[in-house]
């Protein structure tokens, strides 16, 4: 049993490491199209895209310093996180605003999949606090996706 719950932790720990470099990326490309954003609405975007940059970043911290409550080790270098994102590199200052909106809201999507992915393993592993930590982060990233849906409907 107690092989059981440290593979748990483990499993746990290396999905928070990966929701980690899930927000680093999040957060670089948010910055990126608040920076880029052009056209009609620039100005609503330019604000909404820092908003959410700021409230992504906000929670690096907070993920961090929960794997090392965890007493184990983050990621630690800009290599690292690129290994452990599921958020795709976007290179491009060309996007319209649609297809950043669009991009955007992919990539919440899959921050929202992983963070519902560990509430199993926070489960398993007996970690009650990392289990309300994802509620929390859940409901801010769905209520960032929501925005994002809401602009290109």
């Amino acid at each position: 049993m107690a092989d059981k719950k440290a593979n748990s932790k483990a499993a746990l720990v290396d999905e928070l490491n990966g929701l980690l470099a899930d927000h680093f990326a999040l957060f670089i490309k948010t910055k990126n199209f608040h920076w880029h954003v052009k056209g009609p609405r620039f100005h609503d975007l330019h604000l909404l895209f820092d908003t959410q940059a700021l409230e992504v970043r906000d929670q690096i911290d907070l993920i961090a310093e929960r794997v090392r409550k965890l007493d184990a080790d983050t990621l630690t270098s800009i290599g690292t996180m690129g290994k452990h994102t599921q958020i795709k590199d976007q290179d491009s200052t060309k996007l319209s605003a649609e297809d950043m909106i669009a991009e955007l809201l992919a990539d919440n999507e899959t921050v929202i999949a992983r963070l519902k992915g560990m509430k199993d393993l926070a489960e398993e592993a007996g970690d009650n606090a990392t289990d309300g930590l994802l509620d929390d982060w859940t409901d801010m990233a769905e209520q960032r996706a929501w925005f994002l849906r809401s602009i290109l409907a």
